[in-house]
């Protein structure tokens, strides 16, 4: 019998009778974050990160949920959990899991690149590591994240030249922060998006420092846009609600502008590739760092990362679950009171 194994429901440890971030309802549930499509509604009894815990209660609403810290070790009839830092968002988590000298992780999402706001990666040794392959082909590789801020800093303050409004899209939880805290402040009035500005009180009344932003409502004067820079979800983008801000520039922070075809698709002006996800050296070099014989490739480009594993000496399989990665990010929904906004 493994320590964990792939079901149904999600990635289940028979010993202790948990999941990890399951897609169905059981009865309890350890989740790495609070992406939707890691962190779901239905569950009996959820385990998470203490940062985390906020914005699961606001989007999950009433739930039995208990917090840990990282590195706090839980024990579950022998079998010891323990969360690390996945640097994916403010507060996610890899979990680790041991039983009898035996060490699996489950990596949930993850990036190595410290974003100013997130708790960077930590990477955990072990025997099987469970990994996300998001942006798994060597095409994708990340810029340094100043030379992206320098690129999104120099447009915004162009648009204010002209007399435009900047629209900028990027999953309301994480990327919307990350993008804010590593604005330049100076340029212009930073307005937000429901979806966004929900998120962030839900953050700031847990101590995480934010710039000061401006939620969009109906009730403000559409004159005070132009020369700021509003933050939005993807699914915001060439909606009605987006059409107050003309005269515009568009644009989208994502790691799929990488490629040309996501940014025609979505008939924006620029294309920012930030990603909240390892690149491809990223994800080779996490996957070393752990020293794990056997890799399981989850949600991306699963083949061929397993494929080229399997190529440096790894004992490495494709295993399919129902995470989405960026791809949950850029199809994110709009809230209801925002786009009526």
């Amino acid at each position: 019998m493994a320590l964990l194994e792939f079901k149904t429901e999600g990635i289940y440890c028979p010993q202790a009778d948990v999941y990890i971030d399951p897609w169905k309802p059981v009865d309890r549930a350890l989740i790495t974050h609070g992406h939707a499509d890691h962190s779901r509604y239905g569950n009996k009894h959820y385990l998470c990160t203490e940062n985390a815990a906020p914005v699961i209660r606001f989007r999950l609403g009433d739930i039995d949920l208990q917090t840990v810290k990282y590195g706090e070790v839980t024990t579950i009839n022998g079998v010891k959990f323990s969360f690390h830092p996945a640097g994916h968002i403010i507060g996610s988590a890899q979990i680790r899991v041991e039983y009898k000298g035996e060490v699996w992780v489950a990596s949930g999402d993850y990036k190595l690149q410290d974003d100013g706001i997130s708790e960077p990666f930590e990477p955990v040794k072990c025997h099987a590591f469970i990994t996300e392959s998001t942006f798994g082909l060597p095409v994708y590789k990340w810029k340094p994240q100043k030379e992206i801020f320098d690129d999104i800093n120099a447009w915004w303050r162009q648009n204010a030249v002209e007399g435009k409004t900047t629209l900028l899209s990027g999953y309301s939880l994480g990327k919307a922060q990350r993008i804010l805290v590593n604005l330049d402040h100076s340029i212009g009035k930073i307005f937000t998006h429901g979806a966004v500005e929900n998120t962030n009180e839900v953050l700031r009344k847990q101590g995480i420092k934010l710039p000061e932003t401006t939620r969009v409502t109906k009730e403000l004067n559409k004159k005070i846009y132009p020369g700021g820079i509003v933050i939005a979800p993807p699914a915001a983008i060439g909606s009605a609600w987006a059409k107050k801000f003309s005269p515009s520039s568009t644009g989208i922070a994502s790691g799929w502008m990488t490629m040309r075809g996501p940014r025609r698709r979505k008939s924006v002006d620029r294309g920012f590739v930030l990603s909240d996800h390892a690149d491809w050296a990223e994800l080779n070099r996490a996957v070393k760092e752990t020293g794990a014989e056997k890799v399981f490739v989850t949600h991306g480009y699963t083949r061929v990362f397993a494929k080229w594993l399997n190529e440096q000496g790894y004992e490495a399989a494709e295993v399919t679950t129902e995470y989405e990665g960026e791809l949950a990010e850029m199809n994110e929904k709009a809230d209801a009171e925002s786009e009526a906004a």
